[in-house]
């Protein structure tokens, strides 16, 4: 069986989320760069290791921790530094979708996108959130809505932390509480984060930063949690454990199992009784 080839790139995209796509490269001695540009913005974390990333005129010397960004048309390239090894994730986001998330949190609508002057930074929450984003959109058993809403918590935290401008959170609470009524409603379904914003007549951004304010967790955790507790009432009913995990909206029994218990300390089979 041949090794695999740690300078080849592996990329990842969802038909789902078509906005964002993602690549990663685990040795990239052999990866060298020209100068190039995207028509995208681009956002990457060092992961291991050290290289050299141009930025226009500019050359930077950046290393395991640094979070890199480019916006769309800037001129850079990433290159190795002696034969040493370093890896990286990137993630590539349309200009259009950041545009608008951009306007949903406070920029006016009638501008376009807000070059961010931030080449790189070592701020250590931007990279780990930028790993935790990555290893969300490359879980095959994340559903659609944590996914989505990962990627809006991400990129507002993104904006909001380099190119910040002056917004706050309004008091909405009934336009949040009818988003977390119709999570309760539709907590069996898969559940999309357009369906819970159109519902609540909000938009992505604000729905995902105002919604963990007002009830202490992202709409993606409290749709988890509607779901354990409807198991919990199917369960005490005498239902078969496979039966309830697919009837409560798990992908697998599995899955179920693990959440079941990081939520009440107990396995289905053991509250089940």
């Amino acid at each position: 069986m041949s090794l695999p080839d740690l300078a080849a790139p592996r990329f990842w995209r969802d038909a789902s989320l078509p906005f964002i796509e993602a690549r990663t490269i685990d040795d990239g001695r052999k990866v060298c760069y020209t100068r190039h540009a995207h028509d995208h913005f681009s956002i990457g974390a060092i992961t291991a290791g050290q290289s050299l990333y141009i930025h226009g005129a500019d050359t930077f010397h950046i290393h395991t921790g640094t979070v890199v960004l480019m916006n769309p048309g800037d001129v850079h390239a990433c290159n190795p530094i002696d034969d040493q090894p370093w890896s990286y994730h990137m993630l590539y986001i349309d200009t259009p979708w950041l545009t608008d998330l951009q306007h949903q949190l406070g920029f006016a609508s009638e501008l376009d996108f807000r070059r961010f002057s931030t080449t790189h930074t070592d701020d250590p929450q931007l990279f780990a959130g930028l790993l935790e984003l990555y290893a969300v959109l490359t879980d095959e058993h994340a559903e659609h809505l944590h996914k989505h809403s990962a990627v809006v918590s991400f990129f507002s935290d993104v904006q909001l932390r380099l190119n910040p401008a002056a917004t706050v959170v309004r008091e909405v609470n009934h336009k949040l509480e009818r988003a977390a009524e119709y999570i309760r409603e539709q907590c069996t379904e898969a559940l999309k984060l357009e369906d819970i914003c159109q519902a609540a007549q909000l938009s992505p951004s604000y729905l995902i930063r105002a919604f963990k304010q007002y009830y202490g967790m992202t709409p993606h955790a409290f749709l988890v949690n509607q779901r354990i507790q409807f198991a919990r009432q199917q369960l005490r009913s005498g239902q078969l454990i496979a039966d309830v995990a697919l009837a409560a909206g798990f992908a697998d029994q599995a899955h179920f199992q693990r959440t079941f218990k990081q939520h009440l300390a107990a396995t289905p089979g053991q509250y089940r009784g």
